[in-house]
């Protein structure tokens, strides 16, 4: 039922949004060169998949955690994504395709072994990926692997269709600050 949704959310919000993405598209090149960011992240089962976001860092920046980067490698413009959370928009490509749902645990990077030992045991990567969930809108990022992946988990165990839409809902009024950058 979840994928069904996840498909017809994310399908609708690129159409309705693809003028307002266009715009963003170009406000970014003017402001990297460069406004889409794409990544290998871990996904279900562990697998390899290219996440696509609105890039908010400096071309050159380091690909590490966000609690990793330097908030001087935050554009203006990039801050302005992060703080509004368009820059997950392009996200909605890897929910239609199938990499990702709406709501699940974020995905990690590669480099990340405490993040997916701790996630690993927790049987977290049974699961799709998300843009948001209960870690992202209580503020709990990468920075700390144990909280995340038992809050992960947590999420998981509770996920119904109620919760499914709390998170949404949490997510685009404005709870949570997504992944902190020191």
């Amino acid at each position: 039922m979840i994928r069904i949704l996840d498909f017809f959310f994310a399908l609708f919000g690129l159409l309705f949004a693809l003028p307002f993405l266009v715009i963003l598209y170009v406000i970014g090149l003017f402001d990297t060169g460069s406004p889409i960011f794409t990544q290998e992240r871990v996904g279900r089962n562990k697998k390899p998949f290219t996440l696509v976001k609105f890039r908010t860092m400096k071309v050159d920046t380091a690909s590490v955690a966000s609690h990793l980067a330097s908030t001087s490698s935050i554009t203006p413009f990039g801050g302005f994504l992060r703080k509004t959370k368009l820059d997950e928009l392009p996200q909605l490509w890897n929910v239609l395709k199938g990499e990702m749902s709406l709501v699940g645990p974020r995905p990690g990077l590669f480099n990340q072994e405490e993040l997916t030992k701790a996630r690993d045991a927790k049987r977290v990567f049974d699961v799709r990926p998300g843009i948001t969930g209960l870690s992202q809108v209580n503020e709990i990022d990468m920075s700390t692997p144990e909280l995340l992946a038992k809050t992960d988990r947590q999420m998981l165990d509770t996920l119904n269709l109620a919760n499914y839409f709390k998170y949404i809902l949490m997510t685009v009024s404005g709870k949570g600050s997504g992944d902190r950058v020191k």
